[in-house]
């Protein structure tokens, strides 16, 4: 065994000694009676699995996509969901398939050579400077939502534009200047698309929880506040890892400039008619997964697209589809059996009894999203679940309760605490640069960054806008 491997099984043997106590005792406790007052047996298996998982996932003692099937069999064993059917609502659900269409097109881009020409671009732009591609990369994030409005979509096909920059450019992986364009992938590109009521299931969900929102509307409400989270989080990753910014970059050696080919044409073309899709669903109403699902087999018809099947095989991570699935399973069943109710109430439900500071309910509105963000995998679940309750909690308290739905959504949307919370972020982790000790730690520091966005910028703005905290 090399030292390498000796170095990794020790690390492997030290993680599940540290966590082999914490899920004994949790395993234990599936099987136990009623422990928790006003929480159904079912509610409290359906918690225990969760907390499995996420220890599972957070402690890498598994690979995630086998943590992710054992979680959905732990769930019918229990007894947590009445069926395995039921286990297994999430691989019924839209997303799993709307990942696996994106990540086909990150792809595409790879095997018809766009992503080797903008790679080369960016290099060539940044004239040797690490700090000149991280710069480029996050100050694209708001141009780029305009076109492609799914951060998991362009997670998908930047992944793989950088991976070829860090190949031309000879970074390891792993290396800081990876691990800071890695985590800007995952966490900052998200906050983009919040942005607009058109850029995924957070502002569609939410907006629709809220009720009256128009697209010029939300813009109006959350381009100020997110664009702040996503600068403070650009300087928060920059922070984090100024030292790989300080070592330079070799420029690619000249390559003869030839014409887009045919096949990057039609790359190109498949990729915006999709997003075109995906901007206007106000109009035709089609799920998001359709448009991917569209662009996906286009993509693998012969004479049209790049691709044969033997490419997915090697290069889309089909644990991904494990993952997404199992966590949105996990949601449900947190929502059927009673546990997420039950969590809701404890953490959130008697907010309004702490008096008239209304900085105080949204300070504490806060704290309780935090921690059910972190209990709950599932963007979709952590909103349906907290925004309801927030709005009552404004309402009892006497505050704006858009205003008290906005501060708990934007709180669970900065965070990515492990790789299941997120498409994107599962994406990013899957190729090996950032471990998911790593995100938990970016995750603390975004909460931080989040609180602060929320405080210093969001409630003042909104109160300018015409949405005063009372």
């Amino acid at each position: 065994m090399s030292p390498t491997e000796a170095a990794v099984a020790a690390g492997t043997r030290r993680k599940t000694k540290a966590l082999v106590v914490p899920l004994a005792g949790l395993g234990a406790a599936l099987f136990l009676p009623p422990l928790l007052a006003g929480l159904p047996v079912a509610g409290q298996r359906a918690l225990i699995v969760t907390l499995i998982t996420i220890l599972l996932w957070t402690g890498e003692i598994l690979a995630p996509g086998v943590a992710a099937l054992l979680s959905v069999s732990l769930l019918a064993l229990s007894g947590a969901t009445g069926t395995l059917r039921d286990a297994l609502q999430g691989f019924a659900n839209p997303v799993p398939f709307f990942l696996i269409g994106v990540l086909t097109m990150g792809v595409a881009v790879v095997r018809s050579g766009l992503a080797e020409r903008l790679a080369r671009t960016i290099l060539e732009r940044a004239r040797g400077s690490s700090l000149a591609v991280y710069l480029q990369l996050v100050l694209s994030f708001p141009v780029m939502t305009f076109l492609l409005p799914s951060a998991t979509t362009r997670s998908g096909i930047l992944i793989h534009i950088y991976d070829e920059v860090f190949m031309l450019g000879r970074i390891p992986r792993g290396a800081d200047v990876a691990k800071a364009v890695m985590l800007a992938l995952s966490s900052i590109n998200r906050l983009a698309s919040t942005s607009l009521l058109t850029g995924g299931i957070t502002p569609v969900m939410s907006a629709a929880i809220i009720g009256g929102m128009s697209w010029t509307g939300w813009f109006a409400l959350m381009a100020v506040p997110y664009y702040a989270i996503l600068l403070l989080g650009g300087v928060l990753t920059y922070a984090l890892y100024r030292r790989g910014f300080t070592e330079g970059l070799p420029t690619p050696e000249p390559a003869r400039r030839r014409p887009i080919s045919g096949t990057e044409w039609r790359t190109i073309a498949i990729i915006l008619s999709a997003s075109a899709l995906w901007l206007t669903d106000g109009v035709h109403h089609l799920d998001p997964a359709l448009p991917a699902l569209l662009a996906f087999a286009a993509l693998l018809t012969p004479g049209l697209g790049p691709l044969v099947w033997t490419d997915l095989e090697r290069g889309v991570g089909w644990s991904n589809f494990f993952v997404i699935a199992a966590s949105i399973s996990l949601a449900h069943a947190l929502v059927s059996s009673g546990a997420a109710p039950w969590l809701g109430r404890l953490l959130v439900g008697g907010l309004p009894a702490f008096g008239d500071s209304a900085l105080a309910v949204v300070v504490l509105l806060m704290l309780g999203a935090t921690v059910l963000r972190v209990i709950v995998p599932n963007i979709s679940g952590f909103l349906a679940l907290a925004l309801p309750i927030a709005m009552s909690v404004g309402r009892e308290a006497g505050l704006n309760p858009v205003v008290c739905a906005l501060v708990v959504m934007m709180t669970g949307d900065a965070v990515v605490y492990y790789p299941a919370q997120s498409s994107s972020a599962l994406v990013i982790y899957e190729r090996g640069h950032v471990s998911a000790g790593e995100m938990l730690r970016f995750g603390l520091w975004m909460t931080l960054v989040g609180w602060v966005a929320i405080l210093a910028v969001a409630l003042p703005w909104w109160a300018l806008v015409g949405e005063p905290l009372r």
